[in-house]
């Protein structure tokens, strides 16, 4: 039976200093064992959440929700028109994809040149507003403008104003079929940032007249980038449009385009949460040994309390009590320190890359040029509450046992 006796004597004996100190360097070490597993788990949660996060939202900012082909791309206005009425659809804007290589002063990088209209690419992608050097609307017809990522200049060595040359696959059909390079001469117009390397590495704009003049649209694809209001309706959204348009065209969504590497990233953070909770179990079940040097430590005060008449309940009371406030202390030392890390990892992690000389998050393994964090309530409150629970789990046993002990055997040895 739980009584006021056993609690104040289970506070107690976690307060008091042991005449055994190896029995007080195990107690600090569960304490700070379970804190930091907390702390790291929360922490990595939180910067898993970031990045997904992160990586959803520019994947999505960059890539159309629903990608529509079929149909010529000279007349894609009035394909367009009805589908901007869809109360679904908030952008229509037409594309058109061409793969090849950028050459300049002896560098050559290969990369995707999208063709596309300034005024309609800003209402389906956040391209206008990553713009690091001039701006979407700099691409004139006529002119020869690109537009490249931030990775890919810096790799071609090119700035403002600087020319270089596009080559691309043509297709001649009045050879037959042959393909055969097509190269045209670009001056740079702007430099844009995702802080995502997969597109500042590869991804380079041009006006769609300009590539339409310069390559044509045999060779590469063509079609309307559609953006929606709810992106988890891009499936429903794409087979309502799909049924609206004549015979001959197909619709993709970015569920499609990403499903597999979006459910990589659930599995990998599903597997990475069981990880780490097992070292919490690991740091929570240090109280099983803490507890029992401290009952062997206090046998003789079991024996007495039991011969005082203090029930087998009420000893195990003790233990648990002191085992649990020892879980809490971990518990909540690990959950403010993992949301303040979490907090603030994005200032940490410069610091600890400039101290080690290395990148700990390299951008072309990890899609993205910074370390995203996402301090998430449900992830502190769940890490929170399976530390508690695996404390006091911990405890069950070394109070049970406790509470069995026999009186007369161990004071007969005292």
């Amino acid at each position: 039976m739980f009584r006021p006796l056993a609690l104040y004597i289970g506070l107690h004996y976690t307060r008091a200093k042991r005449r055994n100190h190896f029995v007080s360097f195990i107690s600090l070490t569960s304490i700070l064992g379970l804190a930091l597993g907390v702390m790291v788990l929360i922490t990595a949660l939180s910067i898993w959440s970031g990045f997904e996060h992160t990586l959803r939202d520019r994947i999505l900012g960059m890539t159309a929700h629903i990608s529509l082909y079929g149909g010529p791309l000279q007349d894609w206005r009035s394909t367009a028109h009805p589908l901007a009425t869809q109360p679904e659809i908030v952008g229509v804007a037409p594309f058109l994809w061409i793969e090849g290589m950028l050459i300049r002063s002896g560098k050559v990088q290969g990369a995707l040149i999208d063709g596309i209209l300034p005024e309609e690419e800003a209402k389906v992608s956040i391209l206008a507003e990553r713009m690091q050097q001039g701006r979407l609307s700099d691409l004139v017809p006529g002119q020869d403008g690109i537009i490249l990522g931030y990775a890919l200049a810096e790799a071609l060595g090119a700035g403002l104003g600087d020319k270089l040359a596009a080559v691309v696959p043509h297709v001649r059909p009045e050879r037959r079929g042959a393909i055969l390079p097509v190269y045209r001469q670009l001056t740079v117009a702007g430099i844009f940032k995702m802080d995502m390397h997969e597109y500042d590495a590869k991804i380079a704009l041009v006006h769609l007249e300009d590539a339409l003049d310069a390559f044509g649209s045999t060779g590469g694809r063509s079609g309307l980038r559609l953006k929606i209001a709810d992106v988890m309706a891009a499936p429903r959204v794409a087979q309502k449009v799909l049924r609206a348009l004549p015979a001959g065209y197909r619709a993709t969504d970015w569920t499609q385009q990403h499903v597999n590497f979006f459910r990589a990233l659930a599995s990998q953070k599903t597997m990475m949460s069981v990880i780490l909770t097992l070292i919490i179990a690991v740091a929570a079940f240090n109280i099983v040994s803490m507890l029992f040097m401290v009952v062997k430590d206090k046998e003789a005060d079991i024996a007495i309390l039991k011969t005082l008449g203090f029930t087998p309940g009420g000893v195990m009371a003790i233990f648990v009590v002191q085992g649990t406030v020892i879980g809490l202390a971990g518990t909540l030392i690990g959950v403010l320190s993992g949301a303040w890390l979490a907090s603030h990892i994005q200032t940490i992690a410069p610091t600890i890359e400039a101290i080690l000389q290395t990148k700990l998050f390299p951008p072309d393994i990890y899609y993205l040029s910074e370390l995203p964090s996402e301090v998430r309530w449900s992830d502190i409150l769940g890490t929170g509450l399976i530390a508690f629970a695996l404390s006091i789990l911990a405890t069950l046993y070394p109070s049970w046992r406790a509470a069995r002990s026999q009186p007369a055997e161990t004071l007969r040895h005292e």
